[in-house]
């Protein structure tokens, strides 16, 4: 890991904070239980109107997961205001900052965590949820085969804290129980399925139209898997 990093993550004033709500800036951040996703017609379909805080989110793909990220610029870049770290762990590429700039994402802002092996991914994942300098917390699990005991615990975190937490898992998760809150699979092109939320409709199919995106501004959506694609669809702008 990064000696660099090593050190930030170290440090108790950022890494994790002292008292529930007190961010390293000694500043208090407190929010509703929903923040909007940035698309009305996903947010019509979710429970309270927007992306659950405090509570673990899971979103499923056939790919690495980078495509996905499309779903969740609006609110990185409204949590961007807050000051308050954007975790990425365990990204399969580094993020690609021009992209995020782009979209008014602060980088300086963003933290990147290259766990060692799979207790270190849990281990940072879940801190990451608890602590009160995050404001988003980004982790790749990957195609593991994960017990649901293990999620739990990142869901515990997750509730403990008041954070955006995304965990990225493969679709083959689908067909297995787990704690999150909300379950979303991306099954197409600007296209969500919602698998499960809590007190919510399950089993939903949610397109997200064009003119929903920001005019003149970089997307990053996951393409259908096939040869077969609109000529109209452009390849996601992904991250290098």
């Amino acid at each position: 890991m990064n000696e660099a990093l090593q050190q930030i993550i170290n440090r108790r004033d950022t890494w994790r904070g002292d008292l529930p709500g007190l961010a390293a800036n000694g500043e208090r951040h407190w929010h509703e239980d929903t923040l909007p996703t940035g698309y009305s017609t996903l947010d019509a379909q979710l429970q309270h109107g927007g992306w659950p805080l405090g509570s673990s989110i899971e979103l499923l793909s056939d790919g690495c997961g980078l495509g996905s990220m499309g779903l969740f610029l609006p609110a990185m870049e409204k949590l961007s205001a807050e000051g308050r770290w954007q975790v990425f762990i365990a990204p399969p590429f580094t993020p690609y900052a021009p992209l995020l700039r782009a979209r008014g994402i602060d980088t300086g802002q963003v933290l990147l965590v290259h766990p060692k092996n799979r207790e270190d991914l849990l281990w940072a994942t879940e801190q990451a949820l608890r602590s009160s300098t995050c404001s988003a917390v980004f982790s790749w699990l990957g195609a593991g085969d994960y017990r649901y005991a293990e999620l739990r615990k990142l869901q515990l975190a997750a509730a403990s804290g008041d954070s955006l937490g995304v965990l990225f898992r493969a679709s083959d998760a689908a067909a297995n129980h787990a704690p999150a809150g909300l379950r979303l699979q991306m099954r197409a092109y600007r296209q969500v399925h919602i698998l499960k939320q809590r007190g919510g409709n399950q089993h939903l199919d949610v397109s997200l139209p064009a003119d929903e995106d920001i005019p003149d501004q970089p997307q990053l959506w996951e393409l259908p898997a096939g040869p077969a694609r609109s000529p109209q669809v452009q390849p996601a702008f992904s991250f290098a």
